[in-house]
């Protein structure tokens, strides 16, 4: 059990290892890292919504727990269409709330043509209308940063950094034979 315990310590301090490196990584590139994990910022997500029963039941346990633990962590929940972005702005309506950001998932679509309809983007940013914080998310590409950019939205977050980076292969080849021929030539082999 000990040897359990210990492999388990040793993964979760890799796993934070690797967190602070690759956040580096990105704060090198010259990208912002706004949470790092569970201890800086709650972020409950579409699969969290769905098991909750919806926005304001999420919105409701959370506000919950941190109000009974005394914390203050700040919120971001995740919406996926204008119905929940208005679910959502109704629930802070009437209930004090520790949300500071509402991410605004998939709300731009890419048109056959090669442009991009940021319509539900723009009509959920004017929504909010600034009383959180933004983060437009889904559908980020270096070809859509500018267009998504200009719907007014506070933060643009994209997931190609993780899922589509092309990693750069680095290898060392070694020939033997001409090892073998050098080696011999300098009395090394």
């Amino acid at each position: 059990m000990l040897l359990v315990q210990h492999a388990y310590w040793k993964q979760e301090k890799l796993l934070q290892v690797y967190v602070w490196l690759t956040s580096g990584q990105v704060l090198i590139g010259g990208g912002k890292n706004h949470r790092l994990g569970l201890f800086d910022m709650v972020m409950i997500k579409d699969n969290h919504i769905s098991v909750a029963g919806g926005i304001t039941n999420a919105m409701t346990s959370v506000d919950q727990f941190l109000e009974k633990e005394n914390l203050a962590i700040p919120v971001e929940v995740e919406t996926r269409t204008l119905e929940e972005v208005r679910d959502l702005l109704k629930y802070t309506d009437e209930n004090k709330t520790s949300l500071t950001r509402i991410m605004l998932d998939n709300m731009v679509v890419p048109l056959p043509n090669g442009d991009l309809d940021v319509s539900m983007l723009k009509d959920a940013v004017q929504l909010i209308n600034g009383r959180f914080e933004t983060e437009a998310s889904g559908n980020v590409t270096i070809d859509t940063v500018k267009k998504i950019g200009e719907t007014g939205v506070t933060y643009i977050s994209s997931g190609a950094l993780t899922h589509s980076v092309k990693a750069l292969d680095i290898s060392l080849k070694i020939d033997t034979e001409l090892a073998l021929q050098v080696g011999r030539r300098t009395n090394r082999a």
